[in-house]
């Protein structure tokens, strides 16, 4: 009869007493009963068959573990997956919470009295890149120039800007990425709003009255519930500039277009001139106006308009029109009492471009008087009252 122990390999000696070790034995003992077989031979046959049996039930249960393993580690991340995509769907929305939006930017002093005039929020904000030392506690009041393109905002904004304590920095979301959405539209109006956004137009430490030039067309209108609210919660005060000549608004727009290509100005662009002598210049182009659709597109800019005013009613709202801006300077006074803010005599340095009565503004005049006869944009052919 073979021994035992010199047919098992070492590396079997740690098997632990179980269900394989009986049949080690029976196959022992059916190899030493064989007398034409060569022990030696016999002996490998029946380990080779217990390691099979063995390693067979080891990986049925290596198998089931290591799958049991991956369901666990597949689940994991298909959870956190979904979390994730939750979140970053949350902030995809149109609307944000303020938390989201303020957290990194707008700071107040609490320290300071914040009673003030009924329809006034007074906010101390405490920007990041300087101090406003003496004029901590000075209360400052948040505004926005809605308005449209070639509307007269440009020149108003720079009436605004030579008062000493008022800062309107310009368009802000003429730059596309800053309107991405209306998370990236909050952040940068509390920048604004926290005295952070820094340029020509910032006073610093004593502001009283800190906002910008928003057109229509990048943002508000198409994220009119979400601005809304923001200005409801901030205390946002709307300026509404408008143009009542919608045509001359058209001329405007048709002539700077123009000089975006041909660069009448030495080979410049200029939207505003600071100059008589280049107002005459731009203003030699006469535009001719296609009047096939004019009284439907003079139409849709009053429609925009009255959305706009719709849309904000709910706000600190004050319309404003261009015509009386020129016309009449209590209404400048009017609005620095808005913006709660001493009046005082205000100056630009800007020069109007087109002053000629409006015949000579238009280079197909008889075809555009023509389309408009008959309706209710006729008068505004004739309104020269202001040159």
């Amino acid at each position: 009869m073979v021994d035992k122990k010199t047919c098992l390999p070492l590396y079997f000696s740690p098997l632990p007493r179980s269900s394989c070790m009986p049949a080690a034995n029976e196959h022992f003992q059916m190899a030493a009963s064989r007398k034409d077989q060569n022990s030696e031979v016999g002996c490998d046959i029946h380990v080779a068959a217990l390691q099979d049996s063995c390693s067979l039930k080891g990986w049925r249960k290596a198998t089931v573990v290591w799958k049991l393993l991956v369901l666990v580690v597949i689940g994991g991340f298909g959870l956190y997956a979904c979390m994730v995509g939750v979140e970053d769907r949350r902030f995809s929305y149109e609307t944000v919470e303020e938390t989201t939006v303020v957290k990194d930017w707008r700071r107040e002093d609490n320290s300071c009295s914040r009673h003030g005039s009924e329809g006034f929020r007074r906010h101390y904000p405490l920007p990041h890149s300087y101090e406003r030392n003496e004029c901590t506690c000075t209360p400052v009041h948040y505004f926005v120039i809605l308005s449209m393109q070639r509307s007269g905002s440009g020149w108003f904004e720079t009436l605004l800007n030579n008062h000493p304590n008022i800062s309107s920095h310009g368009e802000v979301f003429s730059v596309g990425e800053r309107r991405d959405n209306f998370s990236s539209i909050a952040t940068n109006m509390d920048k604004v709003f926290n005295l952070d956004w820094l340029n020509s137009a910032s006073k610093n430490e004593c502001t009283a009255a800190v906002g910008f030039k928003w057109m229509l067309n990048q943002g508000p209108m198409e994220y009119n519930g979400e601005v809304l609210d923001y200005f409801q919660k901030m205390g946002v005060s709307v300026i509404l500039l408008l143009r009542r000549n919608v045509l001359k608004r058209l001329i405007s727009i048709m002539a700077n277009t123009y000089d975006q290509r041909a660069r009448i100005l030495n080979g410049t662009h200029k939207s505003h001139v600071h100059s008589v002598e280049e107002a005459l210049k731009l203003a030699e182009y006469k535009p001719v106006i296609d009047v096939k659709h004019l009284p439907e597109r003079l139409q849709r800019v009053e429609q925009i308009a009255s959305d706009a005013q719709r849309f904000f009613n709910k706000t600190r709202l004050r319309p404003v029109y261009y015509e009386d801006l020129v016309t009449d300077p209590k209404q400048l006074t009017e609005i620095q009492e808005f913006l709660r803010v001493p009046p005082q005599n205000l100056e630009s340095q800007q020069v109007k471009i087109h002053t000629r009565p409006m015949r000579e503004q238009i280079q197909n005049w008889d075809e555009v008087l023509a389309r408009l006869n008959g309706t209710k944009y006729e008068l505004l052919m004739h309104d020269d009252d202001y040159a």
